[in-house]
Formats: C-alpha cells, structure tokens, sequence
C-alpha cells in the first residue's frame, strides 16, 4: 500500500476533520474545542477577533507562569513537620559512665614523669619566683629534648606592631651543645625572628588584660634567674627596662612547625596560661601514651569494680558486671548499662526516680593526673542502644559530693528521605568510612566526621590521631615517628576546607532519639548521715573497718523517665502529585475555562500537525526523487510502438559489452507478442497489396 496513502487515512480517522492543512486544521480546532477563547477568535468580527485573541494570549500565557511556578514548587521537594504525643511502655536508655580523668595518676606517674617536671620548671619560669623559693638547684638535669619538639614560649606584645617571641627555656652555650637549633635560639634571635611574624599572629593579644594577668603571665623578670652551665639551667628572658607593670603584655603561646629546626612554625596563642599548659600537655602526653598497647592503657584506667560502688535499677539490684566495658581515648574507661549488645535491652516498668536506675560511683579524685584533668567528676551520657557514645560532645559532668537526678523526656525523630532530605537509613550511601564500626555500633553523624577527619589526617601527615579510632595498617602520631604531626594536625583542624569538605560527606540518620534531660543537684551524703555511709562503703569496697572514702570521690546519681509521654517529631511532603495536578487543574479552569479534556484535545492537534508534518516530508522526498530521475534521464520517455519494435525486432536489441556472439545467442524467450498497434492505423486503400493480411515473414 502506498505509505501516503497510509498516513492520510490514518491522520483522517484520527482527525476526521474537514481539511488537512495547517490552517484548515487550526480553524477546526478552534471551532470544536471545549476552551472558551478560541471560538470566539474565529466567529467575532475583526476588532473583537483581535481582543480575543489578545486576551486568549495573555491568559494562556498566565496558565503557564502559573504551572511553572507550581512544578517548580512541587520539584523543590519540601518538607513540612509535625508533632504528635504518645503514651507507651519504653526502653531505658543506654546510660554511658567515665571518670573525668582517663588514667590513675599512679599508672602512668612512670611515664609522665619528665613531662612533668617540664611543665613544673616552665611554670616557676612563667610565674618568676624569687632566687631563695626556686627549685631548679637542686633538682636533676631537664630533657630539654622532649620540649623543644613542642615548646612554650612567649611573646611580648607591649609593641603590637613587632612582637617579640621569647623561649621560656634558653640554653645558655654550653647547655646548648647538646640542644637542636630550635632550642638554641637566644633572646636576640627571638627577637629578630619576631619581626617576620605577621599582623595576624600580633593581633592574637588581648588589649583588656589586666595589670595582675600581665604580671602573672610574664612576672617579674629578672637577671637572677640565669644559672650555671653545669646545672644545664636555662636563662631568664630580660625584662625591658624602665617599663612599669602595666605596660607589659605577656602571652603564652604553643610553637609548632613542620619539623623540627624548621622555620615553617605556627604560634597558637591563649588569653591565659592555665589554657596553654593545659593545650601544650595534651599534645604531649598524646604523644607518650600512643605508644602504649591498648590493653596496658586499659589496665592503667579506673576499673568497674572500683568504680561503681552500688547498683539498682528498678527494684532489682545489680552491680559492675552489668556494665560494658569500652575504652575512649578522652576518658579512659567507661561502663555502659543497658547497651543491648550481648542482650535485649531493659524496658522501664513505670515513670517515676524509684523505677529508674541508681548509682553510687567513687572518682578518686586525689588519684587524678594534676596537668590532664583540670575538672573532676563523672562524664555520663545517655545514648541509644548499640550507638557509640560521643561523650565529649553530648555527655555531661556529675560533681563529687552530690546527688545527680536525672529525668528523661524521649523525642522522635522521623525525617524523610531522598529526594526530601539528605538523610541515611544505615549510613551504608556514605561515601566516608566508618571508623566505629569495629564497636560494631550503628552508624551516627559524629562517628562519620570523626572518621573523616581521621582519614584526613592520615592521608596528609602520615598518621592517625591518638583520640579517633585507626585504619588498617596505620600507626597513630607520636614527636619520634613524625616531628610535625602537631603541626599538621592544628593545621588540619583549623582548615575550614577540609571541614566542610566532611560536613557535605556525612549525612544525618533518617531515624534518630533523643533524650531530654531535666538535672538537679543535692549535697549527698548530708552531714549528719555521711559518716556511717562512708563507713558502710569504705566496708564493702575494701573491707576496712577504717573510712577510706570521703566526698570529694563520691558521686550519686539517678537516672528515670520523667512521664511515658514521648514526642514524635516525624517529617511528611508539604506537595504531593494530588496537590500538584489539582493546582494545575485550579490554574487552568480559573485562566482558560479548561479541564483535562481540553488538553486531550490540544494533544490531539499537535498528532494531526504531526501526521500532517509527516505527509508533507514524503510528498517532498518524492518530488526530489523523481526531479532526480529526471535530470538522470534527459529524454523523452519510448513510446509504445517503440517498445514493440525493440520486443519484435532482435536486431534492434542493445548488446552489453561482453555479451555473447550472435551465432551462439540464445532465442528469444516463448511468449505471446503484444499486439501490433499499427494495424489499427487507417491506410489508403492501393497501398493494401493482396497479401497483406499474412503474416511478415
């Protein structure tokens, strides 16, 4: 069948309209369709078909502002949340306890002993006492070796514009042989090396300290405090003369370089001393204790039967065997109840602090590290079951001496996910490793940047971090394998880059819970009780008739639900494809007077163009075809009688090259000849000879 032919009695079963023009096709439109305005272009006068086909225009074109705006709308995938209240039996929390210091000072004396007399020997230097009260006479030679791969110094700052860096340790020359470059630097090159510093390191000063933080940041200089070479004593830094008190502006600063010798250094500066001695003697115990094997730091920490001194929950007694033991690099041991790792977690039969979980925990203050552990008490978190706890950003203190009552309100929260939110289900879509999976703990936002930054780290300095779990095959930083890991550490932890970078990595969970803590505080045990409490628990700790516990070690706590009311803060989609074609809808019936069938019936004339479109591109291809064919072939077309000679007539047949001779042609095919026209011509009647009827011979 002809494929025109096709298409044309397709196009009119399809359209069955009454042309198959563009413009026929286009009126037929407008005169059946079911919106309002193009009728009345083609029925109106000539001033009215131009206003309504002006209003029509400015309508359709409002129609599709319109669904723009709503399709835009429905693909920004927003969110709209709502809160519902509850009332149902719940699972306690996991409850998560540390001590505040993360090692027994009597474990680890051995190993921080010379960190120790560093810092004592800088503080006497920072504070400046006088030549009778100082201890640096007698007192052993300092491995100054250990304190130049992270020193102390500091900077005078009474001129803001050229600030002067002065160690707080500086050898004189013959203590000085045995020292690094770095830690051979006099005042005088201190202070031509502080005239490269730049205005960002001089504007770290703080123009409203004080007169007495000036003196007890810098002090007194003298010349007293020079010592002997034999002693391997350090020189005091000169004081500027005719200065008062008040003009002096002293801070202490941690030096850190890319390696040591080199003059790639940074100053981290503190408004006060007590932060950088305490910043300066992290990073260098960190150093110490990543050395030592996990179960060494573990056996040097607060154990749970020393710890945890008496357990209820409920109305069931329990003790230190009910806790699980994990190791956290910032607080040493912890003891985590109800984690729901080995078995189902505990439901809480009531609200109310007798249906809750009760604890009474000994510290031992008097054992803690005094450079490390500034605050003391009891770190504890209430967390998830099977979640790592991150304690030391959602934990909390608990203060020695006191009775700690916690009430806990529980929100849930449900977000949506993708194309709603970012979220993750199980943290398997994150492209960042997790670190904590080794605790086999389900996945948390903290846990991925934590693993990160470790990853970070490792990749650019060579090693990982004391604090964060390790990767296979990578040892953790320590100033005798790698010399500039603080450098590099500070620099990464200062670098906005790499923390956004983590922070567009790692995806919140889609299902999270929270724990609302409501905390008060009492003085426990009271004065008139205290003394048989004591005694009762000096008793069943150490079996000692004698008081071994006193209340700066003793901590009470109690952990319960305030109410079985829990919120559900749950996520749900602000457009949905019914708001969607119902807005669509809206918009088009209120501009054009339209419905869905009127769109039926625009598609359906867009099909006719179409088919229309199609007919004329193989009219056009046939055209070009036969003008084609005919600047192919010039002449005349044969007519017929010609067609019968050359059927007839063998002779007038064309031979193709390479043909065969003529003796040994074949014989015209048997068949019928078509019927010699000619015969039907009139002719004259003497030119009819008396044979003409036979056959040519």
């Amino acid at each position: 069948m002809n494929l025109k032919k096709y298409f044309v009695r397709a196009l009119h079963r399809l359209q069955k309209g009454p042309g198959y023009t563009y413009k026929e096709l286009l009126v037929w439109y407008c005169d059946n369709t079911n919106t309002h305005g193009p009728k009345r272009i083609i029925k109106e006068g000539p001033k009215k078909k131009f206003m309504w086909f002006f209003l029509t225009l400015l309508f359709a074109s409002l129609v599709f502002w319109q669904w723009g705006i709503l399709i835009n709308t429905y693909l920004s995938y927003n969110v709209t949340s709502s809160l519902s209240i509850g009332f149902k039996t719940m699972k306690f929390p996991a409850v998560t306890v540390c001590n505040a210091s993360p090692f027994k000072y009597s474990e680890v004396k051995h190993l921080l002993k010379e960190l120790d007399r560093l810092i004592e020997a800088a503080l006497e230097r920072i504070l400046q006492p006088t030549p009778g009260n100082s201890s640096e006479n007698t007192s052993p030679p300092l491995d100054l070796q250990l304190w130049h791969q992270i020193p102390l110094v500091l900077i005078d700052e009474h001129d803001k514009d050229n600030p002067v860096i002065l160690d707080i340790f500086e050898s004189n020359q013959a203590a000085g042989a045995n020292q690094t470059a770095a830690g051979n630097r006099t005042a005088e090159d201190s202070q031509a090396s502080a005239g490269n510093q730049t205005s960002e390191d001089s504007q770290t000063a703080q123009d409203n300290q004080t007169a007495e933080d000036s003196q007890a940041s810098a002090g007194n200089q003298t010349a007293d405090g020079n010592q002997t070479s034999e002693d391997n004593q350090t020189a005091t830094p000169p004081a500027p003369a005719n200065m008062t008190s008040e003009e002096k502006k002293y801070k202490l600063a941690v030096k850190l370089c890319s390696h040591q010798g080199s003059d790639n250094c940074t100053y981290r500066n503190f408004t006060s001393a007590a932060q950088a001695v305490t910043e300066w003697y992290i990073l260098q115990s960190t150093s110490i204790l990543s050395k030592v094997p996990l179960q060494e730091r573990i056996r040097m920490g607060y154990q749970a039967e020393d710890m945890i001194l008496a357990c209820l929950y409920g109305a069931e007694p329990c003790n230190y065997k009910n806790f699980t033991q994990i190791y956290h690099p910032d607080h040493g041991n912890c003891y985590i109840f109800n984690w729901g790792m080995d078995e189902e977690a505990l439901n809480s039969s009531n609200p109310g602090a007798e249906f809750g979980l009760k604890l009474i925990l000994d510290i031992s203050q008097q054992d803690y590290i005094p450079y490390l552990s500034s605050a003391a008490g009891a770190r504890l978190m209430l967390h998830q079951q099977k979640s790592f706890p991150f304690l030391k950003d959602q934990g909390i203190y608990a203060m020695a001496g006191t009775e700690t009552s916690i009430g806990v309100l529980v929100d849930e929260l449900e977000r949506m996910g993708y194309p709603y939110s970012d979220c993750t289900m199980n943290g398997s879509d994150v492209p960042v490793k997790n670190l904590y999976s080794q605790y086999n703990t389900s996945y948390s936002i903290q846990a991925c940047l934590r693993s990160c930054f470790q990853n970070d780290m490792v990749e650019l300095c060579g090693c990982g971090h004391y604090m964060f779990p390790l990767p296979e095959g990578v040892n953790y930083c320590n100033n005798e394998d790698n010399p500039g890991w603080a450098y590099c550490y500070s620099s990464l932890r200062s670098s906005i880059k790499h923390r956004q970078i983590c922070i567009d990595s790692c995806k919140e969970t889609c299902n999270d819970t929270q724990y609302k803590m409501t905390i008060s505080m009492a003085d426990w045990p009271s004065e008139a009780s205290e003394d048989w409490i004591f005694h009762i628990l000096s008793y069943e700790r150490d079996m000692s008739t004698n008081v071994t516990l006193d209340r700066n070690g003793i901590i009470k706590l109690n952990i319960y639900f305030q109410e079985y009311n829990y919120r559900t803060i749950s996520e749900s989609a602000a457009t949905t494809i019914v708001w969607l074609l119902s807005s669509l809808g809206g918009q088009f019936g209120f501009w054009m007077g339209g419905s869905v069938l009127c769109l039926i019936e625009f598609g359906e004339i867009i099909i006719d163009s179409l088919w229309i479109t199609v007919i004329n591109v193989i009219s056009w291809c046939k055209g070009l075809k036969q003008k084609r064919a005919q600047a192919r072939y010039p002449d005349a077309p044969p007519t017929v009688s010609e067609l019968v000679e050359a059927h007839t007539n063998l002779g007038f047949q064309h031979e193709d090259a390479g043909a065969l001779p003529r003796d040994e042609a074949l014989p015209p095919e048997p068949g019928t000849p078509p019927p010699n026209y000619d015969s039907l011509r009139v002719q004259p009647l003497d030119a009819l000879g008396p044979d003409s009827d036979a056959e040519p011979e």
